[in-house]
Order: structure tokens, then sequence, then C-alpha cells
């Protein structure tokens, strides 16, 4: 830090002692200035006259107000002024009282705003200068009654471009803390939606292929003595769920591996292309599924496909878990104008089912992803029994249509 840094920071700390030392400097200021004769033979002379008994005093208390100038800045320049007048109506010569009046304006115009400063100044540089031309012992157009007029003017000028400069710096400084809490504010936004989407990826994989899991293990317990064939398929069954689950976690818990981690996630994302690995799954479950597709020829971002295959994923996992042992599920993704539909429709009539919003993070999960892509989701119970979910899906999200629209 600097010399002139640190000594701006104590005067900051310490206005009242800046304005005595301020006050004491302008006092000794003036005293010497009234030593000065401007009416000698010869023109403008030091001399060693002594000053009015009155000019010391109004000097004094010129002075003295400038202590209290940061407190009271327009009483301070009442009073200095006031003091102004009386010398330039009795002094002669002048002892230089109005340098009181011309910082105490400078004091008034650095910390009020630009109209206040131009009547302020105007009445102050009408008083001063009027009372000392009308009623002075000097003629009206001397030169110390126009140097009152431009120095005032001065004053109010200088006070006003330091007001000026003062408000650009804080401006500046304003919009730079603004924008850096807008940095701030969106770096949290994006860590706080990477950390819901991964949350919704992985409740997505434990839910289900634990449930795949729990089913086949409950088969493979209930034939392990009577048929091993068909238990020893369910358990392969298990063991290729507990594969795929671990393999998926893997992916989706490297995504959280800082940059210069060995080992990153290299396989892609599940999408609409693997919907018929999907089904498999469910169908060696036991689960009846069928599958309708209208989608030909669709090229989807990879957002949406994969909120697509994770809500079909959701969808079906409820179904094997809530919809009985003899529900039937139906599957279709259709492209319908803008939009992809996927609609999944299941029969079941298990007394556990409880796809309610609040029954759970599985539809919860997927109404977040599917607002997320600003689509639509709708999800129920059918008449006649059953459960439906239905969700709309934009072909084209946002920033895909905006690198296509680009050069």
């Amino acid at each position: 830090m600097s010399t002139l840094t640190r000594a701006r920071c104590r005067a900051q700390a310490h206005p009242f002692a800046l304005d005595a030392a301020l006050a004491a400097g302008v006092l000794i200021c003036m005293v010497a200035g009234s030593f000065v004769d401007p009416h000698g033979p010869e023109g403008v002379k030091w001399g060693l006259r002594t000053p009015d008994p009155l000019s010391l005093v109004l000097m004094t208390l010129g002075a003295a107000a400038l202590v209290f100038r940061r407190r009271a800045p327009r009483t301070v320049l009442a009073l200095a002024g006031g003091f102004s007048v009386v010398e330039s109506v009795t002094g002669d010569p002048r002892a230089p009282v109005a340098m009181c009046a011309v910082i105490a304006l400078y004091t008034v115009a650095s910390t009020t705003d630009r109209p206040t400063t131009w009547r302020v100044g105007l009445l102050t540089m009408t008083v001063l200068t009027g009372a000392a031309m009308a009623v002075g012992p000097l003629p009206w157009y001397a030169q110390e009654n126009l140097a009152i007029f431009a120095w005032t003017g001065i004053g109010a000028t200088a006070g006003d471009a330091v007001r000026s400069r003062r408000a650009f710096v804080q401006a500046i400084r304003e919009r730079a803390e603004r924008a850096e809490r807008t940095r701030e504010e969106e770096a949290r936004r994006r860590v706080a939606e990477e950390r819901l989407r991964i949350a919704r990826d992985l409740h997505d994989v434990v839910a289900h292929h634990i449930a795949l899991v729990n089913v086949q293990a409950g088969v493979a317990a209930h034939v392990m003595d009577k048929r091993p064939d068909q238990a020893k398929e369910a358990l392969a069954h298990v063991r290729e769920a507990s594969r795929s689950a671990l393999g998926e976690l893997r992916a989706t818990v490297g995504l959280l591996r800082q940059s210069g981690d060995p080992e990153a996630p290299t396989e892609p994302a599940p999408g609409l292309d693997r919907l018929d690995d999907l089904v498999g799954t469910f169908r060696s479950a036991g689960l009846r599924v069928e599958v309708a597709r209208g989608d030909e020829g669709t090229d989807l971002p990879a957002a949406v496909d994969l909120a697509a295959y994770r809500i079909i994923q959701e969808a079906l996992t409820n179904v094997q878990k809530h919809a009985g042992t003899d529900a039937r599920a139906e599957v279709s993704v259709v492209r319908v104008g803008p939009h992809i539909e996927i609609t999944v429709l299941d029969d079941g009539t298990g007394e556990d089912q409880d796809h309610t919003p609040g029954g759970g993070h599985g539809l919860l999960g997927m109404r977040e992803r599917v607002t997320a892509l600003r689509g639509t989701l709708t999800t129920g119970p059918r008449y006649g029994g059953g459960f439906r979910v239905h969700a709309i899906l934009p072909v084209k999200t946002r920033t895909s249509a905006a690198q296509d629209s680009g050069p």
C-alpha cells in the first residue's frame, strides 16, 4: 500500500481531525493574506501592517466554522457567507475571509445534487458579490469584487465535479459487485441443477434395477427346490441387472469427478435407441410389455432422448412394483408435429398401488425432467383400472434450435 493510499485511509477514518487541520491551514492562509497591501503606490506589495481586530475575529470564526463543514454544510456556508459579507462591507483593505465561504460552498456542492448546487451557488455568488459592489468601500468594478465572484464560482464548480466523479466511481463499483453477484448466483444455480439431475439419474437407475433384482430374487427363492433350472435363470437375471446397475451408477457418479481425475466416463447416456434392451429386462422379470413406436427418423437432442428413456424406465418400474403380478404394460413413442409423445399404460389392479404425486420420488423426478425441457406430463389412474403416464416433449430444445439457426 502506497503512502498516499495510507494517508487517504487515515483521513477517511478521522474526518473531524482532517477538517480541523483544514480549518487551521485556512486560518493561516487568511492571516498571511491579510498582510498583503493591494493599494500601494507601486501596486501589490507585502507589508507589515497589523490586520484590523474585527478582521481577525471574522477570520477566526470563519475558520472555526469549517471544522463542522461535514456535519452541517449549509449552516457552515451561511455562517461563512455572513462573515464574508461583514468583511466586504467594513474591511479596507479587506482580509480574505471569503476563502471560508468558498470552501463551505465547495463542501455543499460535493455533498448534494446538481440542481441544489446551482441554486446555492448562484445565491452565494449574488449575495457576496452584490454586497461587496453595492455597499463596500471599493468601486463596484474593483478587482477584489470580481475575485469574489470568480472564486465562489470555482468553489461550486469544483464541488460539483468531485460529486460527479464520486457518483461515477460508485456506479462502476456497484455494477461490478452486481455482476459478481450475478456470476456467483448463476454458478450456484448451475451447480444445484446439476446436482438435481444427477440425483434424478441415481434414483431412476437404483429404483429400476433394484426392483428387477427384488423380483428375480423372489422368483429364485420360490422355485429353488422344485425347479432349479428356473431358479438358475432368475439368478442370472439378478446378476445381469446388478452388473447393469453398477455400470450406470459408475457412469453417473463419474460425472462428479474433477476435470483432472483419470477414467472419466465415456459411455453415452442412454436413450430411446436402447428401449428394446430396457423392455427386455422387464420381460425377463415376468412383466408383459408391448411396444409401439411411430418416431422413425426422429433425431432427438441428448437431453430429450435421456428424459424419454428415464420416463419409460420409471413408469415400467412403477408397474413392476405396484401393478400386481398379472399386470400388462403398453409403451408407445409417437412423433406428433414438433413434439414426441410418450405413453405408458398398465391394467394393474394391485392393492399396493401408490402413484400419487406425494407417494414417492419417481413421479416427482419425471415431472422435473419434463418441466426442465418445457414439456408437459400427465399422470393418473385409468378408467376401469390401471395407471397412465403421458409425457409430451419438444423435439428441439431451445439450445438445439439456437445451434440450428446459427451460422
